[in-house]
C-alpha cells in the first residue's frame, strides 16, 4: 500500500454516518475553537492558540461529515464518474448504523484528527511566512512539528489497540 494510501484511508476511512461521534467531534471543535477565540489579542499568533486553533478546523469539518447520511458514499471506490444501478441503491436505502468504537481507538482517532489539522495549518503558516515579510514571527517549525508528533502519537495508540482489538 502507498503512503498516500494509507494516510487516505486513516483520515476519510471512518466516515461513516454517525450522529454520535459527529456531536463528539463538533463539541471538542467548538471547545478548541473557543481557546483560540478567547486567546488575548496579543497572544492570538502564538504557538498554543494556533495549535487549537488548527485542530478545530479539522474536528469541525470531520463532525460535519459524520452528520451527513451521504458521507458513506466517499468510500465507495472510484470506477468512474457515475454510480452503477446496484451502487445507487445503496446510498438511497437506510443506512445501517455503526457501532461506537472503542474508547481508545476513538481517542486516538481525534488525537490524529486533530494532529493533521495542526500539520495543514503550520504549512498554511509557512505559506504566509514566505508572502510577507512582517509574518516572520509566526511560529510555523514548533506548530508543525506539534502537529506531526500528535499526528504520530494519535497513530501509534490506534496501531496498538487495534492489534489487541479483538472486533478489529
Amino acid at each position: 500500500m502507498e503512503l498516500r494510501e494509507v494516510v487516505f484511508e486513516n483520515l476519510i476511512g471512518d466516515l461513516d454516518y454517525h450522529p454520535k461521534r459527529a456531536i463528539l467531534y463538533l463539541g471538542l471543535g467548538v471547545g478548541a475553537l473557543c481557546v483560540w477565540l478567547f486567546a488575548p489579542s496579543d497572544g492570538k499568533f502564538t504557538v498554543i492558540p494556533l495549535l487549537f486553533g488548527g485542530g478545530s478546523a479539522t474536528l469541525l469539518l470531520k463532525g460535519i461529515f459524520l452528520l451527513r447520511k451521504t458521507s458513506a458514499g466517499l468510500i465507495l471506490p472510484q470506477k468512474s464518474l457515475g454510480l452503477s444501478p446496484q451502487e445507487s441503491v445503496q446510498l438511497s436505502s437506510p443506512l445501517v448504523r455503526s457501532t461506537f468504537s472503542s474508547l481508545p481507538i476513538l481517542t486516538a482517532q481525534i488525537i490524529q484528527d486533530f494532529g493533521t489539522g495542526v500539520i495543514l495549518l503550520g504549512s498554511v503558516l509557512h505559506f504566509c511566512n514566505n508572502l510577507k515579510d512582517s509574518w516572520e514571527s509566526l511560529p510555523t517549525l514548533p506548530i508543525f512539528l506539534t502537529g506531526g508528533a500528535l499526528f504520530l502519537a494519535g497513530w501509534l495508540i490506534r496501531r496498538a489497540t487495534s492489534s489487541t482489538s479483538p472486533h478489529s
